[in-house]
Parts: structure tokens; C-alpha cells; sequence
């Protein structure tokens, strides 16, 4: 996703520590997304929750797999989906490489594992709004926009969720204040989860949301602000 930048180790993330474990450099095919802030907070948040060996984790919208080798070497057994040809083909070379037993398929969200539960689900969506109602099928812009409300994604991961948990299962996900993190809270709480938002992170404007800044005004998403967004990680545990 071309829009960010590099972590900010000044920029207010809640840390568990220096000596946290951080995911490890990967390779790309040509617009598969590259691991940055957004990647980094869900994997801080992971390393809280205690993910290690004996987790079923899935990592939707798994991108070039850096979650999903994460969650590997922290000894949960894992699980990653996209619907990007590349996608998929970037996670399972990088699972190659590291050498990690993660499972790569390529399918939309929760229908590429129909009727499969989870301890844990993990995901960095699409969730940049967007002029057009419906998510790209091709191209670079694929990975990061998601409607005119940036929620396409967001709101059927909300909505299958619940049913992908396993009792006391635990729900992360990362997403932008512009995509409205009251609305991802609210619907996750009505579908029957613990909900909060454990993790708040100001960042500049990358590229592709500075040139997308006046229409984003016009919407009435940027309010007060004038080239910088929150990125927010929430957490859901079902009851």
C-alpha cells in the first residue's frame, strides 16, 4: 500500500517492549503490498495477546504473508488468505523461504474456509475510502481501497467474525480513523464480541491518501485534519 511510511518510534504505538519480536523482511511481487505501520501495530498487538504454539490462527488479507510468518514464529499454527493471484504467490515464496508451515489460499475471506474455526483471526484489510462503490479487481489499488466509506472489507469481516471464532476466540484488526473505527466497534459488539481498541498511532499522509485528500474532504472524512491520519488496532473476544 503505497500510502505509508516508515514507523514512527516516537509516534505513541503502545509497545509491549523493546525486545518484542517484529515481523522480518519479505519480498513482493509487483503490487502486493509492502509491510508498514498498519503491519507493525498488529503485530505488537499479536505479541501481547500471548499467540504462540497450540493458536489456530488465520490471517485474513494475508498481502505478501508477513502476519501470517509472524504468527509461525511466534509457534501458532497458521492459516493465510487472499484473493490476490500475487498475493498468495508473494505469502507462499516468502513461506518457502522461511522455511515456516504456513498454509496459503487464495480466496474471498471467510468463504475460502467454509465452516473452519479459529483461535485466533488477524487482518490488515483494505480500508482506504475510495471514489466507487465497489473494490478494484485489478491493479496495485486492490490492497488498500475499499468503497466511499473505506468499510467494503471491513464491514463483511465484521459480519463473519463470530462465526470464525472459536469460545473465547480473539479477533484483530487493523484500519484507518478515516473508515470510521466507531462503526467496526459497533457492529463487532451487536455480533456478540468483547470489543475495544487497544492501540492509536498518528501518521503523515502517504501518497496515495495526500492525492485523495481534497475528495476525502469533500466527504467529510478528514474533519480537522489536514495531512495526517490514526490508525487504530481493535480487539474482539467472543464470549
Amino acid at each position: 500500500m503505497a500510502r505509508r511510511t516508515p514507523p514512527d518510534e516516537s509516534g505513541g504505538v503502545r509497545r509491549p517492549g523493546a525486545e518484542a519480536p517484529r515481523p522480518g523482511r519479505v519480498v513482493r511481487l509487483p503490487g502486493v503490498y509492502r509491510p508498514q505501520t498498519d503491519t507493525l501495530l498488529l503485530a505488537l498487538a499479536m505479541g501481547r495477546e500471548g499467540i504462540g504454539p497450540g493458536t489456530d490462527l488465520l490471517d485474513l488479507c494475508t498481502g505478501s504473508g508477513a502476519l501470517a510468518l509472524h504468527a509461525a514464529r511466534l509457534g501458532a499454527r497458521v492459516t493465510a488468505v487472499d484473493i490476490s493471484r500475487r498475493a498468495v504467490a508473494s505469502a507462499r515464496l516468502n513461506t518457502a523461504l522461511a522455511r515456516l508451515p504456513v498454509t496459503v489460499y487464495r480466496g474471498d475471506l471467510l468463504r475460502a474456509l467454509p465452516g473452519r474455526t479459529f483461535d485466533a483471526v488477524v487482518s490488515n484489510p483494505p480500508y482506504v475510502p475510495a471514489p466507487g462503490l465497489s473494490v478494484p479487481r485489478h491493479g496495485p489499488g486492490r490492497s488498500w481501497d475499499a468503497g466511499p466509506e473505506g468499510r467494503v472489507i471491513l464491514d463483511r469481516i465484521c459480519d463473519d467474525a463470530f462465526a470464525a471464532l472459536r469460545p473465547g476466540g480473539l479477533l484483530l484488526l487493523v484500519q484507518s480513523g478515516l473508515s470510521r473505527p466507531e462503526e467496526t466497534v459497533g457492529r463487532l459488539s451487536a455480533a456478540g464480541l468483547d470489543v475495544s481498541v487497544t492501540d492509536r498511532v498518528t501518521i503523515p499522509f502517504g501518497p496515495v491518501t495526500r492525492r485523495r485528500a481534497a475528495w476525502l474532504r469533500d466527504k467529510g472524512l478528514l474533519r480537522d485534519r489536514l495531512d495526517r491520519e490514526e490508525l487504530v488496532v481493535i480487539r474482539g473476544r467472543k464470549k
